[in-house]
Order: C-alpha cells, then structure tokens, then sequence
C-alpha cells in the first residue's frame, strides 16, 4: 500500500504539500497536454481568491523507458527523423521526452514586499473547452483556439498589438500546427506583419506532455 501511495498520480500534489508544509489548496490537476498550464490557471485564481499567499504550479511526463524506439506511421504524430519542427516547411511529427517544470507564483504586492526576485508577471489566464466542435478528439478546433486566445488577452487587458511574442503549443504535426496558426490569424488580424513572433519550445525539447506547457512559460 505504501509504494502504491508512493508512485500514484493522484497524490503528487499533496505529497509535496506534505513534505513541505503546505496548507493552501492541493489538487492533482490531468488535462493531457493542457495539464501544466491548467494548473498554473488555477494557481492563479487561489491567490486572487485569498485561498493561499504563494503556489506551486507544476507539471511532470516521465515516460519508462526513457530511450525507446517506435515506429514511425505516415499522417501520425510521431516525427519521421527523431526531430521536431514546429511551423517549419520540414516539420513531420513531434517527438516524446521526459521532463518536469515547476513554477513559484505569488500576489505582485506581496513578491514585491518581500523582495522576492520577480522573473515574469501574470496579467490574466482563460480557460475553455470547444466540446465536440474539435476538429477531432484529440485536435483543438480554431473556433475554440480564437475564443480563449481572446479571453486571455481580455483578461489581461491586453490588445493583440501589445504582443510581441507568442509561445504556441507548436507539435510539428500536420494536423495541430495549422490549427494553431489560423486562430491566431483571427485573433491578431489587423496588426502589422512581423511585430510578433511565434515559436515553440518543443524544437529544442521535445513534447513533455503535461509538463510542455510550462516549458513553454519558464522559456518564455
């Protein structure tokens, strides 16, 4: 029982919450790809909820064993040649690999109180979920894309010509690249080409799976 408790995901995030003292809310968070920046969306709104005063949001996809073969399969997600390519004229498929992200957050006023060094603010977070209108199960549609992009921005009281840089989900796939790419379009049409930049962290890294998005913010 005691290994089973050990190595179960649904006790990771009270795990740490009981080896390092943590009072505030614990919950395992799985949403596939999403989960790590799920959890960070939910960190977020504890402290804006006054449910803690500073969050640990993380993200784990350790995969046994760590080198294995597959086998490649036209029109799958896997790349053909071992490499990921994202938004690239040569990109074919992604590539799994092992990894763990963490990130500390904690209410502006209070970092700033305790002179705690600030790497990155957080000026708003949406959620969404586009139901059966994806373009396959495992497939965002663009509807949904633009609809949370949108809501983000608002969020944060940002206008699409405020950004600069747009860290993308980006698999390389023929499939969720594209996807990604016409919703930003909708969302950013109208601003003037080549002030934003695109890029995903998986070319240098790979797809950590619940971990990649959070990957994608400490890269960012």
């Amino acid at each position: 029982l005691g290994l089973a408790v050990g190595v179960s995901l649904d006790f990771l995030a009270t795990r740490v919450s009981y080896e390092l003292d943590l009072k505030g809310p614990a919950m395992t968070v799985q949403t596939g790809c999403s989960t790590g920046l799920v959890a960070l969306h939910l960190a977020t709104q504890s402290l804006l909820a006054g449910e803690c005063d500073m969050a640990i949001a993380g993200g784990v996809s350790i995969r046994l064993p760590q080198l294995a073969p597959y086998r490649y399969q036209e029109g799958d997600i896997v790349s053909p040649d071992g490499w990921c390519r994202p938004f690239d004229v040569k990109a074919g498929g992604t590539v799994a690999s092992n990894g763990v992200a963490a990130v500390v957050l904690k209410r502006l006023d209070d970092a700033v109180a305790d002179r705690n060094p600030i790497r990155a603010l957080v000026l708003g977070t949406a959620l969404n979920n586009d139901g059966s209108g994806k373009t396959g199960f495992t497939a965002p549609s663009v509807d949904g894309q633009v609809s949370v992009i949108a809501d983000a921005q608002a969020v944060a009281g940002v206008a699409p010509g405020d950004v600069s840089y747009v860290e993308a989900h980006g698999t390389a796939t023929a499939l969720g690249d594209p996807i990604e790419v016409a919703a930003l379009r909708q969302v950013f049409q109208g601003v003037a080409p080549g002030v934003c930049g695109l890029g995903s962290v998986k070319s240098n890294v790979g797809h950590l799976g619940a971990a990649a998005g959070l990957v994608g913010v400490i890269k960012t």
